[in-house]
Parts: structure tokens; sequence; C-alpha cells
């Protein structure tokens, strides 16, 4: 491509980037992994934003890896954390393992599934918090466009943490969103630790949607108890890790 071209085309992104609301520059919270934060506009998660994530892989219902990956970058947020959610199956040992203190974690069991997103919705109203979390199943065009606005408002960052328990709940994950990203989070089996109970479990990271950049996947080793995540050693000398996703969800 020549130079000309480039400059087309970046003028050209961020025509469409001042149409869809997001010209103006967000502040983003680092993963301080380099491979990783060089693949995010700004270097960063943004904080005022709307960030999907779900779990892929075997019993992906259970969510596991997704909620600790959730739980790491709210441990790096300031302020308490607002989690909605209506199932009890939240486990707070997992969450210190991620970083997240429970003593931080406001719950909200709403106990129905419809009520999930007004209260993430009314939590973004409140000040002092550090993120809002929702463990929803439906989250359609119109919901998290409010969740979006909100959260510019409010300039703190909304997780929606994808739950389902049918194959037609599933599907729905696949739908169009406003979520500035939209992340899939899913078990890496790594070679065998030297003895039983050692080693740090490693994830295989998909940035599926990323307004203002391109996809791509990662291998990287799961949240430590400062929720910071990290390039395995084996890994570290490449200079990418994975090849570009051609196809982008949503």
């Amino acid at each position: 491509m020549r130079a000309g071209q480039k400059d087309v085309f970046a003028a050209l992104r961020q025509e469409i980037r001042r149409l869809d609301g997001d010209f103006r520059q967000r502040e983003t919270l680092s993963f301080g992994v380099k491979a990783l934060d060089r693949r995010l506009p700004g270097g960063g998660l943004p904080r005022g934003a709307l960030h999907e994530i779900t779990e892929g892989g075997p019993a992906a219902e259970f969510s596991g890896s997704a909620t600790l990956f959730t739980a790491g970058i709210a441990a790096r947020l300031k302020g308490p954390i607002l989690w909605c959610l209506n199932r009890r199956d939240l486990f707070a040992p997992g969450l210190v393992n991620a970083g997240l203190h429970p003593d931080r974690v406001i719950y909200a069991e709403t106990f129905r599934e419809p009520d999930i997103l007004p209260a993430m919705e009314e939590g973004l109203r409140e000040k002092g918090l550090g993120a809002v979390i929702g463990e929803v199943t439906r989250l359609g065009l119109t919901a998290s466009r409010r969740l979006q606005l909100a959260a510019e408002t409010s300039g703190v960052p909304v997780f929606a943490l994808r739950r389902w328990w049918t194959m037609a709940e599933r599907d729905l994950t696949g739908l169009p969103t406003a979520a500035v990203t939209r992340w899939q989070i899913s078990p890496f089996i790594s070679q065998a630790p030297p003895a039983p109970g050692l080693g740090r479990a490693r994830w295989h990271v998909d940035l599926l949607r990323c307004r203002g950049g391109e996809p791509y996947s990662w291998i990287l080793e799961a949240c430590d108890a400062k929720g910071r995540l990290a390039l395995p050693a084996d890994l570290a000398d490449r200079p990418d890790q994975a090849p570009r996703r051609r196809a982008a969800a949503g």
C-alpha cells in the first residue's frame, strides 16, 4: 500500500469514528502486556465504554475463564465493583486468585434475567464505582447502546459477561451489540507442570471485535493475584503469537 493510500484510509477511519460517536479520546486501562496493548487503540481498554466477554471451549456455559478475565480487569481499577447477577454461583475465592477481593464487590442479585440490564444502567449513574459487571444472556442493540451511552457519560467501564444454559441462548451471543470490544476467553491446554499444583493456567484470548482496531488472538497466562496477565516465557520471543483473525463477530 502506497503512502498516499495509507493517509486516505487513516482519514476515513477517523471520520467513521467521528460519525459513530467515538471521536472523543477515552482514557484507557493498559493490560501491561505489550503484545496485547499495541493492538488496542489508545494502548489499552477504554474506560468509559461497554465491553462484552464470552467463554469459549468445553463447558463454556459456566464461563470460568471469562469470569476470571473480567475480575482481573476489575481488580486493577480503583473503587468498588458492582456485580449484577441472577444466580448464586460466583465463587468468591476464585475472584481473590484473580486479584479482586470480595470486600470490593457489591453484589446485586436480581433473581430475574430481565432485571440485570436495568441494574447495570442504574449502577452507572452512581459515583465512585470502579466498574459495573453484569452476567447477561440477552443483550440486544438497543440495550447495549443504552449501556454504552451511560458508560460514556460516567466514564466507568461496564462489562457484559455473557451467560447461557441452552444452545439457543448461546447463539444469542453472536448477534450484534454496541460493545466497543468483544472478547472470547478459552482455557488453553499447556505443557504439564513439573509437579502437581505448579504452573500458571493459560488462556486463549480472542479479541473478536474492537472499534477502531483489528481482531486478534493471543495465548496468555491467566490473571495472577494482582489481576495481571502475562505472556508465557516460551512465547515471549515471538513477534506475533497468532495470525490476524479475518472475521470479527458483531
